[in-house]
């Protein structure tokens, strides 16, 4: 029963993690390659406190996805 519950917790965890990581590609990534290189969106340049409120937002948003994944693993079983 172990091997399945174990299973199961790391495969909840990845999923946290992956979200996590999608979070951090797309809100921080992204918009700061596009600004470093100029690219500008369908709404035009964005000014640099939005693009950094943006950029805060998801960075925050994928910590308060990856810690949660992070205490799913203390449930692993021995």
């Amino acid at each position: 029963m172990s091997l399945v519950h174990n299973e199961r917790t790391k495969l909840t965890a990845t999923y946290l993690n992956t979200a996590a990581d999608g979070m951090v590609t797309a809100g921080v990534i992204a918009p700061l390659a596009a600004a470093a290189f100029g690219v500008s969106g369908a709404s035009g340049h964005l000014p640099t406190l939005t693009l950094a409120l943006g950029v805060l937002i998801f960075l925050f948003g994928s910590i308060a996805l990856h810690a949660p994944a992070r205490y799913v693993l203390k449930g692993l079983k021995p």
